[in-house]
């Protein structure tokens, strides 16, 4: 019973210092949170999800069984494989209000960071495009 209740308060205490920071953040999305745009705009958002993701989450998959089958018969070329699986696994997957917007870009195919080249991080859909 002692060690439910320090597991609790360990979270609790974790939760409310995760949470005031993240209420804090604003966005021009949440100037529409609340209102019938808003809500609209996130039904919008979560019917085109559905629509999309079945469809990236193939090409994903796809582009890792060929990327992976590229590097094996490449002579585990690293280049070779990441040339398949960078436009194929990167890229947007949840439709965001932001996307419907036009405040950030789907990206279907993905991109490298343009500072590490073609290894470099995946573009996130929930930072900004520079």
């Amino acid at each position: 019973m002692r060690l439910a209740i320090v597991i609790l308060v360990v979270v609790m205490t974790y939760c409310s210092m995760l949470v005031a920071p993240a209420w804090s953040q604003s966005s021009s999305a949440d100037a529409q949170q609340g209102t019938a745009t808003g809500a609209g705009m996130g039904a919008a958002s979560a019917a085109a999800t559905i629509l999309y993701f079945p469809f990236k989450a193939a090409f994903a998959l796809g582009g890792g069984i060929v990327g992976g089958l590229a590097y094996v018969f490449s002579g585990f070329s690293e280049q070779t494989a990441m040339n398949i699986w960078v436009p194929s696994v990167y890229g947007t997957y949840l439709i965001t209000p932001e996307h419907l917007t036009g405040d950030r870009p789907v990206r279907f195919l993905g991109v490298a960071a343009e500072n590490e080249g073609t290894s470099g991080a995946p573009y996130s859909p929930y930072e900004p495009v520079q």
